[in-house]
């Protein structure tokens, strides 16, 4: 009874990626995903990366395309919504989570805008903190769409190269290559995760101010201190008197 249950999900996937329809779900996914966290595109590309390495299909370049083309996509809707709306304020980003994401967003964004928006790619939650907190603060609109092209295309290529390991691992059981596939991608979703957070926090801890140089008082060199006290000025006014 599994086992054709098993067989007749592997048919059915099998047809759907054979499909052209296959490549406008993956970019609608991805799109989505640029502004809309519990959308996980990364799946849907390790997915297909998977069953394109044990199974022949769907077609590698277009899935790496429309997935690059749709990361591309929701990074810029993201920008456009913190441009126009107050992100804090939307009901999937209140959580203590996403507000703390898009605290660390804005400190990040000041001190290394490029390499963050590229790294924050890769982690859900965080692209989108990310991308919706550089259209808030103004970030330079070029330069944003330059680094995300890069973003997305590094991204599309890490997710399928997942789903391709995993099916080599597993040629001729898509399924379990699939599976496999997505688990390990959320695992290195949170790696990638941790890392950035370590680095971010590691990066904008204070430095300790360094100690005042101190001056040598005629004590510490051997010399005799001296001291003047009103008393002292009074005796001796006394004597000249």
């Amino acid at each position: 009874m599994i086992a054709e249950l098993v067989q007749t999900l592997e048919d059915w996937i099998l047809a759907m990626a054979e499909s052209f329809w296959v490549f406008p779900a993956l970019y609608g996914f991805a799109t989505i995903d640029g502004f809309f966290p519990p959308i996980p595109s990364e799946s849907v590309v390790i997915a297909l990366g998977s069953l394109n390495r044990s199974a022949g299909v769907p077609n590698l370049p277009l899935v790496l395309l429309f997935a690059a083309l749709g990361a591309f996509t929701g990074d810029q809707i993201a920008y456009q919504i913190g441009k126009k709306i107050n992100v804090r304020d939307l009901r999937f980003m209140r959580s203590e989570r996403a507000q703390a994401a898009l605290d660390w967003a804005e400190r990040s964004l000041e001190r290394r805008g490029a390499s963050f928006i590229i790294a924050a790619r890769y982690v859900p939650i965080g692209r989108v903190a990310v991308n919706m907190t550089a259209g808030a603060v103004g970030y330079h609109r070029p330069r944003f769409m330059g680094l995300t092209a890069i973003a997305a295309v590094t991204w599309a290529c890490y997710s399928a190269l997942i789903g391709i390991a995993s099916g080599s691992l597993l040629e001729g059981r898509p399924i379990l290559a699939i599976a496999l596939g997505v688990v390990g991608g959320i695992i290195l979703g949170v790696i990638v995760d941790r890392i950035i957070q370590w680095l971010t926090t590691r990066k904008d801890r204070p430095v300790a101010p360094a100690p005042s140089p101190t001056v040598a008082s005629p004590a510490d060199d051997g010399a005799p201190e001296v001291t003047s006290s009103p008393a002292a000025g009074t005796v001796r006014d006394d004597e000249e008197g």
